[in-house]
């Protein structure tokens, strides 16, 4: 019986030396969370609402996708595009982006044009978590870009 209480005794033990690890490992992955940068919210898939204060075409998609890495991909609306992003704080900026060379519609081509340039120029963001929107500025602090997050 004495052995019976023993190994009850090292169970209990175990379970409550089990707790405290989960515990202090949840605990440490909730601080990394927490701790993160800005930058992790640039992260994800961005859909263009305001090209320079003028719009976009409301059936056209120009998709930006920020990858954790920095690589950058998406679409102007006709053609699709490959780059980097170079992310410190609150600063961006887009290394030279690939594109394909398909041609589509005038006013197509007109928005895609306007979204790549704007890219070019961009120097810094703010996100809005309230409206999930990121704003992109150029190093005038112009507003050129509005994005709407995809989920």
């Amino acid at each position: 019986m004495l052995r019976e209480e023993k190994e009850s005794v090292l169970s209990r033990r175990a379970l409550w030396v089990g707790l405290a690890v989960s515990w202090l490992l949840m605990g440490a992955f909730l601080a990394k969370l927490s701790a993160e940068p800005a930058q992790g919210s640039l992260i994800g898939r961005w859909l263009a609402e305001d090209i320079l204060g003028g719009g976009v075409i409301d059936r056209l998609q120009s998709v930006l996708e920020i990858a954790a890495d920095g690589t950058v991909s998406g679409s102007g609306g006709c053609n699709r595009m490959r780059g980097h992003a170079t992310i410190d704080g609150e600063k961006l900026s887009f290394g030279p982006l690939i594109t394909t060379r398909m041609a589509c519609s005038p006013a197509v081509m007109d928005q895609e044009g306007k979204f790549l340039a704007s890219l070019e120029k961009v120097r810094s963001f703010r996100i809005d978590n309230a409206q999930r929107k990121l704003i992109l500025f150029d190093d005038a602090g112009n507003r050129i870009l509005v994005l709407a997050a995809l989920s």
